[in-house]
């Protein structure tokens, strides 16, 4: 490690600028934390692209400065460490949680002025540990490094990941495996079940503290609005419809969306058991502890609904006084969740088949494509870029009498719109993927890392992930889904 001089003055040239607004809320929502000493941290990975938009200057650090600002053992200039308190229902249950393996160093404060949470994940025990070593292995931190990217990359909102670093000291899970830390970007760390927290505590004055904070930080527009706690709650319903039909449009299964994995900001966050749908079927699961499948594909709507209703339930005392009145209000706007959803879907569809306009019958068209990929098991990702060919697709798939019938209607569907066929095509092409992290690549870049220190297929593959609606020579590996992923199973990582 780089003696403490040097690092301090690397931490500084970084370019950090903390403003903790958090930890100047209630300390019931928080405890002060500090992360682990480790034997021997190693940068695994920087991510020089997020750091340039937080306005860091990561090449002026050395890498063993580095190495020890991202595994908390010389922490950034003005960080003010803390673990933060929440609740959640973790696959139906309700318990109080809490940050058990992650700390928030702060909030750093952009060049565009925007805030975001800098956290450490893996970074050793806290308050709310429950128990747990409060470290993380390589693996599943370098997951939600490439998952994440890749996210950002198809345009969804999601947490960012800066840095992975390994700390030298093993894990022990169901087998020793290799420590390392994430350096983890958010909009913020809060979530539903931060709400349910103080609900849960029954902490009226500090939910009200708690919900004005929310609103300044991620819905400003609302600080003067009439009945602003009810429109907070519509606001959070309207981004998180958006944000699970962008989901749905690309196949993307999160795997446990416990209300304390739901940002109330909109973003995707926390990358444990999540993987990207090959062949098309709505009950998919690859989480390895949803043997139910609640989690599954298909479900991913409704269970945001849930998370909202019990989002809601939190809410009630600062929607009206009267809880019955309040319950009544509440769930009328709870109630227009399933047609946000469908709108946002039903527009993200319309676009992945090349259609500008509106017609009653384009729901049944998707329902019919969607039912032909189910009972053939055709890619979900490949067909629709393969339909944004302005050739018809080949091969021997689409040469069913049911495809073809199908194929015959859409493109009467796009003559009526009037539109080139190269005009819509070009348009497909910028909303269906040509690439996305399928999981045999994924695995195979992990292990690699996991068991030869060696990255240069991570690399790779993030360089294909990074461009996913360009359909280059480079990128054809990371094109072809597995030959059968049924038994495919993934895991959290705690």
């Amino acid at each position: 490690m780089a003696d403490s001089t040097a690092s301090t003055a690397d931490r500084n040239m970084a370019g950090w600028r903390f403003d903790n607004t958090y930890s100047r809320l209630p300390d019931s929502l928080f405890a002060a934390a500090q992360p682990a000493t480790v034997q021997a941290p190693r940068v695994s990975i920087l991510n020089h692209a997020v750091a340039d938009e937080l306005g860091l200057d990561l090449g002026a650090m050395s890498p063993e400065a580095a190495a020890a600002l991202f595994a908390g053992q010389n922490l950034p200039s003005g960080s003010q460490p803390i673990a933060q308190a929440y609740a959640g229902h973790q696959f139906g249950g309700f318990t109080m949680l809490g940050d058990g393996r992650a700390i928030l160093l702060g909030e750093h404060r952009m060049p565009s002025g925007r805030l975001v949470d800098i956290q450490l994940k893996g970074a050793g025990h806290t308050r709310f540990s429950r128990g747990g070593d409060g470290r993380a292995a390589l693996g599943p931190m370098l997951r939600e490094y490439v998952i994440s990217e890749a996210m950002s990359a198809l345009g969804i909102p999601t947490t960012r990941s800066l840095a992975v670093v390994t700390t030298g000291e093993p894990v022990y899970r169901t087998r020793v495996l290799r420590g390392a830390i994430l350096t983890r970007v958010a909009a913020s760390h809060l979530r539903v079940g931060t709400f349910q927290y103080l609900a849960a505590r029954r902490d009226e004055s500090t939910l009200r503290v708690l919900v004005d904070y929310a609103i300044d930080r991620h819905y400003p527009e609302l600080a003067d609005a009439p009945r602003k706690y009810l429109e907070f709650f519509r606001a959070v319903a309207d981004r998180q419809a958006s944000l699970i039909a962008r989901w749905q449009l690309v196949g993307f299964i999160h795997g446990v969306m416990n209300t304390d994995n739901m940002a109330i900001s909109g973003e995707t966050i926390d990358y444990g058991p999540c993987a990207f749908m090959n062949a098309y079927r709505p009950d998919t699961v690859f989480s390895s502890i949803d043997n139910a499948g609640r989690y599954s594909y298909g479900n991913q709507p409704a269970i945001a609904e849930w998370n909202l209703a019990r989002f809601a339930e939190t809410l009630l005392p600062l929607v009206d006084s009267d809880r019955e009145k309040a319950i009544a209000i509440a769930s009328e706007a709870l109630g227009e969740y399933p047609a946000l959803f469908e709108r946002y879907w039903l527009t993200g569809m319309r676009k992945k088949l090349g259609l500008k306009t509106e017609e009653t019958g384009d729901l049944s068209l998707i329902q019919a494509l969607l039912a032909w990929m189910q009972l053939a098991r055709a890619d979900f990702t490949n067909t629709f870029r393969d339909l944004s060919s302005q050739e018809p697709p080949a091969g021997e798939r689409y040469q069913s009498p049911d495809f073809q019938a199908w194929y015959s209607q859409w493109r009467l569907r796009l003559a009526r719109e009037g539109q080139p066929n190269s005009q819509a095509c070009a348009m497909m092409r910028t909303v269906n993927p040509a690439v996305i992290p399928r999981n045999h690549r994924v695995e195979e870049a992990l292990s690699a890392a996991e068991e030869h220190d060696d990255l240069s297929a991570l690399h790779r593959l993030l360089a294909a992930l990074a461009s996913p609606y360009q359909a280059v020579a480079a990128s054809a590996e990371f094109q072809e889904p597995p030959l059968d992923d049924s038994n495919y199973r993934t895991f959290c990582g705690t």
